[in-house]
């Protein structure tokens, strides 16, 4: 095999990769409901989860350190995630959240190295940076559902629904993208200064980032 099929071949591994770890993060804002179902829904939900970023940070980052952080912090998230669905207190629920915080910050810190210390901007590069805008969503949710555990009541719903994490994850993204419905609303101190970080970070990574590497993959050499 000739040096320049070779690269070809592992262009293509790495476009491969990174539309997988994609359609899982899309998959996984898909499939959260299932935790609210009982049964095996919790289950599959969090085998899902726990292994995604997993996948994700050995995909991304040969770094050994790394990748034992995301196998540990992803087991701490299935073991916190099936006692606060099967057995539920406030505990548990604290666990879920700080572990989740750390395994999304470890998928964080693997995608930021990938795409900013990648030579050129490849196609590999435009889909990881588009996961780590959905990573940064999700971590933003468990960091809304840390401030709802410390103090409870920083965010209401017009609804009268339960203010939990899978709300907040819905309201995470709706607050990243600026959509704004208004059905769900920060009250507390905290809870409206993280909601407006994330709604400028929202922009800004958008805005800067992605049009930046967009921008730099078209006038790449052909």
């Amino acid at each position: 095999m000739s040096s320049s099929t070779a690269r070809k071949s592992g262009l293509r591994r790495e476009v491969a990769l990174a539309s997988a770890l994609l359609a899982a993060i899309v998959a996984h804002l898909l499939l959260y409901p299932l935790t609210g179902i009982g049964g095996a829904g919790p289950l599959v939900f969090y085998l899902f989860y726990a292994s995604i970023f997993v996948f994700g940070t050995w995909s991304t980052t040969s770094n050994r350190g790394t990748r034992l952080l995301s196998v540990i912090t992803g087991l701490a998230v299935f073991v916190s995630g099936m006692l606060n669905s099967y057995s539920p207190s406030p505990a548990f629920a604290f666990a879920v959240y700080v572990s989740s915080i750390a395994y999304h910050a470890v998928m964080v810190a693997a995608l930021v190295h990938y795409i900013f210390t990648a030579r050129q901007v490849m196609t590999e590069i435009l889909i990881a940076a588009t996961s780590l805008y959905l990573v940064l969503g999700s971590m933003c949710a468990a960091l809304f559902a840390l401030i709802e555990w410390f103090v409870p009541g920083s965010y209401v719903s017009s609804s009268g629904a339960t203010i939990d994490w899978q709300l907040l994850l819905y309201y995470s993204y709706v607050t990243l993208t600026t959509v704004g419905y208004g059905d769900v609303t920060p009250i507390g101190f905290y809870a409206q200064s993280f909601a407006a970080f994330e709604a400028i970070a929202g922009v800004l990574y958008t805005v800067i980032l992605l049009a930046r590497l967009v921008g730099l993959h078209a006038s790449r050499p052909g």
